[in-house]
């Protein structure tokens, strides 16, 4: 009963979807003050149904209800209570229950927090928050309906992918979605201004804090997934330039981009058309990589294998809101004309370099992710693009940013001084080179990608701590740091952030340049070296967890005076009938031991793999300080309370239709 209660929500929910769509519009459009204003209360109900009907999802997992087929083929008794729960989202189905939730908690959350918005605008923004609302809901009831039931239940399910059984993937994809589809909100605002025809300060003051929520949101799921790669699969890697790996990093680079460019807007009122084009992009991407994920086209770990025709749905869904939008963009350029001017010298020129380097950066792993499909679609040849391309093409512009970024972040807006800048950053630039040719000097034989990655990570890392130094002002050290001290959260996020930037650019650098690898073949009692470190074999032994079978390879590593246990795994899980490897890793502040067990050998003896990975902390890190940026700045009073002021001119926007 609880189930059919969950399909009849989403059934309802797509009605109200349809009226949150409709109505607002209509009342905007002719003025009518009641018809706007339904707009919240729908934005409301469309949550608590598609709340309800994901909590009836979630309770047939939990309960082992085998009459859903859902649950048959995601789920079983045996499995722990986290990954049932972590099945409501781990396939096709429930993920997109997930994501349609999301988009109405951000429509209704855009009710609740947007009462300083002005009225035609609020409900033209929660109309396409709704429109879009509208369209998933009707691909999932077509085609993707989660609460189907079996005529006759089995006893037991297939079991959840055993890949996904693992806390980092239970909590990855709510991360992403919260990001991917936050995205919706910009889009929306920008939709809104469009039609309205007004894209002024204040809209700019509105969107950042969307914005901004969602790039936080990405940057930790990317980073969850990141570090899921890093353990879980074995590979001994953190980042593959897999598709659906790229599908989230296109929008989180755009999304980077949208995220500067709106402070051009509050600011200087400059920058209009870009900014709305880039809010209208950043979604469109997330509506890419929601198509590579799930139209089947690719083969990843990370993918959603279903068939083709659901991807069609989705590529009519992206035609539509892409298309009808820039469409709308073209139609209305006349109202988004720049007022603000800058020298080429200033903060804005900063902006829009790092917007171009930014954007360029995208549509180069863009153009890598569907160039085998492009390929074989009009070529009839089946390509492989890889992590050389992708290195070789995307690393540039990474290093441009990290070298301007500092710089730009210094200028003064309009017209600014370069000397003044140089001279401020003198410091950090001296440190950075300093630092990089020591590490050059120091290594012998090696790639030159460390010591470079050194620099430019504490080339960023000084820039934002000379950054937050200089607002301090030059008076003695006590009112400089109090001044500090008292500086708005948001001055300390963007330092924080930048700071973040930097130590993931070194890191990532350090772990590619500088990490030992062995390969090779221990009999039980055998040991080897591995930089410096004895590794030895004790045992291999079987061992039964909750729901799997495994085979653990029992180490000793002796580290100077240390000694330590690590214990890798070969798992089977029996429901699935699936293998997975699990790493056994020592995490170190300067590096990590990385052990991972092979197939026994026919003439004895059991395949290692043994990693040390120099600064593979640092990287998390470097990604939990962007992220942690990001909260600070979302909790600066000035992003929550936007341009009030504002509030008494909607007319000027209507008059301008």
């Amino acid at each position: 009963m609880i189930v059919e209660l969950g399909h009849f929500a989403l059934i309802l929910a797509l009605v109200v979807a349809l009226l949150q769509t409709a109505v607002p519009l209509i009342g905007a459009a002719q003025r009518r003050a009641a018809w706007m204003a339904a707009a919240e209360p729908l934005a409301v109900a469309q949550l608590l149904l598609l709340g309800f009907a994901f909590a009836a999802l979630t309770w047939a997992f939990v309960t082992s209800d085998f009459s859903v087929a859902l649950v048959v083929s995601n789920s079983h008794t045996l499995k722990p209570l986290l990954y049932k729960i972590s099945g409501v989202w781990g396939n096709h189905e429930g993920s997109l229950l997930l994501w349609t939730l999301i988009l109405a908690l951000f429509g209704a959350s855009a009710a609740w927090f947007g009462g300083n918005l002005p009225d035609t605008l609020r409900a033209r923004v929660l109309a396409v928050q709704g429109s879009i609302g509208v369209a998933f809901l009707l691909f999932m009831l077509l085609t993707s309906n989660p609460f189907l039931r079996l005529e006759v239940a089995p006893f037991d399910g297939q079991d959840l992918n055993p890949l996904l059984q693992d806390p980092g993937l239970a909590f990855h994809p709510p991360f992403l979605y919260l990001g991917y589809v936050g995205l919706s909100m910009a889009y929306s605002f920008a939709v809104a201004a469009l039609i309205e025809g007004r894209v002024d300060a204040a809209w700019g003051r509105w969107v950042r804090p969307w914005t901004l929520a969602a790039w936080v949101f990405l940057t930790i799921g990317i980073a969850l997934g990141s570090w899921w790669a890093y353990y879980e699969l074995g590979w001994g890697g953190f980042w593959f330039w897999d598709p659906v790996e790229n599908a989230s990093f296109m929008p989180w680079l755009i999304a980077a981009a949208l995220l500067h460019s709106a402070i051009v807007v509050e600011k200087r009122e400059a920058l209009k058309s870009w900014t709305i084009l880039l809010a209208i992009l950043a979604f469109g991407f997330s509506l890419i990589g929601t198509f590579i994920v799930r139209s089947g086209i690719i083969t990843s770990v990370h993918a959603f294998a279903n068939d083709p025709d659901r991807g069609v749905f989705i590529l009519m869904i992206l035609g539509f809101f892409t298309g009808g939008a820039l469409v709308l963009y073209a139609l209305r350029a006349g109202a988004m004309e720049a007022r603000g001017v800058f020298g080429v010298l200033s903060r804005e020129s900063g902006i829009v370099a790092n917007n171009v380097l930014l954007s360029v950066s995208c549509f180069v792993v863009f153009v890598g992710t569907i160039w085998p499909l492009v390929a074989e679609l009009l070529a009839g040849r089946k390509l492989s693009v890889g992590p050389p391309f992708f290195n070789a093409a995307f690393t540039p512009f990474m290093v441009a940013i990290a070298i301007l970024l500092p710089f730009g972040a210094m200028l003064a807006w309009k017209r600014a001084d370069p000397a003044r800048g140089l001279r401020a950053l003198g410091a950090p630039a001296f440190l950075a080179l300093a630092a990089g040719a020591l590490a050059f000097a120091v290594q012998t034989g090696q790639s030159a990608l460390g010591p470079i990655g050194l620099a430019l990570g504490l080339w960023v890392v000084g820039g934002a701590a000379v950054d937050i130094w200089a607002r301090g002002g030059r008076e003695g050290l006590g009112l400089r740091l109090r001044r500090i001290a008292l500086l708005p959260r948001a001055d300390w996020g963007k330092a924080v952030a930048h700071g973040g930037l930097g130590v993931t650019i070194f890191a990532v650098a350090a772990m590619m340049a500088w990490q030992r690898e062995d390969i090779r073949v221990l009999q039980p009692g055998e040991a080897f070296d591995l930089a410096g470190r004895e590794v030895r074999l004790l045992e291999v032994r079987e061992v039964e967890g909750p729901n799997y079978l495994a085979t653990q390879g029992v180490f000793s590593v002796t580290e100077g005076a240390r000694v330590f246990e690590l214990r890798p795994e070969k798992r089977i899980y029996p429901a699935a009938g699936m293998p997975t490897t699990e790493a056994g890793i020592d995490y170190g502040f300067w590096r990590d031991v990385y052990l991972v067990l092979g197939d026994a050998q026919t003439g004895g003896g059991w395949a290692v793999r043994s990693y040390v990975k120099p600064f593979a902390n640092w990287l998390w890190a470097g990604c939990a300080l962007m992220a942690l940026g990001g909260l600070l700045s979302l909790s600066d009073r000035r992003y929550r309370i936007a341009a009030g002021a504002r509030r008494a001119a909607p007319a000027a926007g209507v008059a301008a239709e």
